[in-house]
């Protein structure tokens, strides 16, 4: 049985923290726990990449100072990372030097916060990196009259929902956010399912056929377009508010 991928609103979205130090990471873990954020935890960059691999985060708070692989070397390996390098990042550190600071953006850093740290301001700033990001809000996807309304995790078609699986929503949404780009079979294994999910490249196929039967009933099933020899994509006039 091929297990099915949830999806989740701004509020439960996946936090990656990768820090050595147990009292600050214990800190972290329960203020973004307590803030209704699911909390994924590495404790070196070795262990973070390993980490990313089995599931993409959402947003990712990376100590500077961490053993072995530094958290700025983290950072550009993930900046040069297709898989990884839209994924919002804080770099959480006590080097507040402006040179530091430029350095942490060159590689990758959205944000950055300086030790010692107010919770409060951490957590404004996650929200708004998400908010940016795309992870939260009203953002609404249209296109070929298929209006998916990303906060509610609705489809709708001419006003009548459209009944989808979580990976099928999830489907969607990758290929209406980028209409103009052809996903390989490879590709939407990656973002929907993770690297290191033992998964054969035809789930795809059937996931894209489960998504067409559910866009059929509306005359709608012509709007996710085979590519010959790449993959899929979404065909379509598409507007995004």
């Amino acid at each position: 049985m091929i297990p099915e991928v949830g999806f989740k609103s701004m509020d439960t979205a996946s936090i990656l923290v990768i820090e050595d130090e147990p009292e600050i990471r214990e800190l972290l873990r329960f203020t973004l726990s307590r803030a209704g954020y699911e909390i994924q935890e590495a404790e070196s960059a070795e262990d973070a990449f390993k980490v990313v691999e089995r599931r993409l985060p959402d947003l990712m708070v990376v100590d500077w100072m961490l053993p072995g692989i530094s958290g700025i070397e983290f950072l550009r390996r993930m900046r040069e990372d297709d898989y990884a390098s839209e994924v919002p990042k804080i770099m959480l550190t006590a080097r507040g030097e402006e040179a530091s600071k430029l350095k942490g953006f060159v590689a990758g850093v959205d944000d950055y916060i300086t030790k010692p740290f107010s919770t409060r301001e951490l957590l404004a700033r996650i929200k708004a990196l998400l908010r940016r990001a795309g992870s939260a809000g009203d953002e609404e996807l249209t296109g070929n009259g298929i209006v998916m309304s990303v906060s509610s995790h609705e489809v709708r078609v001419d006003g009548d929902a459209v009944h989808l699986r979580p990976t099928e929503y999830r489907l969607l949404q990758l290929l209406m956010k980028n209409p103009r780009r052809a996903f390989s079979r490879s590709q939407i294994l990656d973002r929907l399912w993770g690297r290191s999910a033992y998964v054969d490249e035809r789930t795809v196929d059937v996931h894209v056929l489960r998504l067409r039967k559910a866009l059929r009933e509306f005359n709608r099933e012509s709007s996710i377009s085979t590519v010959r020899g790449v993959g899929y994509r979404f065909c379509g006039n598409l507007s995004k508010d």
